[in-house]
């Protein structure tokens, strides 16, 4: 039997990825458990999870995922992901807003999450999910499929016409991972973002957005791992204009190409 382009390279990525496992496995074993030895644990920021702000035309918002959902990294809510989110988007419209997010999630945590939370309708929601997936080294086109599944649920419960999969952080630039785990990791993030990238050129009322480059010492916690407020700004920013041409044009339209391409283009640097 044939395979196709795809199905080839996928078995030949799926190949070269165990046999880096295998081969750097001691290292990569021993370099993790210093990390999480010696990094710093930081909490959940204090603040409200649920709100309305501005005034214009109404835009539900979610925001629902793990660690970077939640805001790990900012001083307050109003400096984590959703809070600088509201605030870019409240001069255009009122927001009503919710964050629905746990540090530590991976995707089958998130989707339990979801479960049990009560059914509401929402224009918008933007998931970030992936970097625990990552650390528990999930086969990226397995979570990928977990990502269809969780648009799946929200679908059904949360009827959004927009849903935005943040792509898995550029784990590559965390500063607190030595070398090669560094480099491993971002490595394997960026597969797990290419599998999904894939599955979504095909999808409507589902895009992707990439990490825009804040992956300096500026943009990051002091934890090494997860964005400050800084970096929590710069990527609501980056969403924020997304959201809002989505909002302004067709709630359902595909994303514009030199959207996609600039992203793109910034996460292989």
């Amino acid at each position: 039997m044939l395979l196709s382009p795809w199905a080839t390279l996928r078995t030949k990525t799926d190949c070269e990825r165990r046999l880096l496992l295998c081969l750097l496995w001691p290292i990569l074993w021993l370099q993790a458990r210093y990390v999480r030895r010696t990094t710093p644990r930081m909490l959940e920021p204090p603040g409200h999870r649920a709100g309305t702000a501005g005034r214009g035309s109404l835009v539900r918002l979610l925001v629902a995922g793990d660690s970077g959902a939640a805001g790990v990294g900012a001083p307050t809510q109003d400096e984590a992901l959703c809070g600088h989110l509201v605030r870019y988007l409240s001069p255009h419209h009122a927001v009503h807003w919710c964050v629905l997010a746990a540090s530590g999630l991976d995707s089958p945590g998130l989707l339990k999450l979801l479960e049990e939370a009560p059914c509401a309708h929402f224009d918008v929601v933007v998931l970030s999910i992936g970097a625990n997936d990552a650390t528990g080294l999930l086969n990226p086109l397995r979570w990928a499929l977990w990502q269809n599944q969780l648009a799946a649920l929200i679908d059904h419960r949360f009827t959004p016409a927009l849903l935005v999969h943040s792509a898995v952080p550029p784990m590559h630039a965390c500063l607190a991972l030595p070398q090669p785990l560094r480099w491993f990791m971002g490595r394997w993030a960026q597969q797990m973002n290419e599998a999904l990238a894939g599955m979504l050129a095909v999808q409507s009322g589902r895009v992707m957005h990439w990490h825009p480059e804040t992956t300096t010492t500026l943009g990051l916690a002091v934890d090494g791992i997860h964005p400050s407020s800084k970096g929590y700004a710069v990527w609501a920013e980056e969403l924020s204009e997304y959201i809002l041409a989505s909002v302004a044009g067709s709630r359902r339209r595909p994303p514009a190409p030199w959207l996609q391409l600039t992203h793109a283009a910034g996460a292989s640097r």
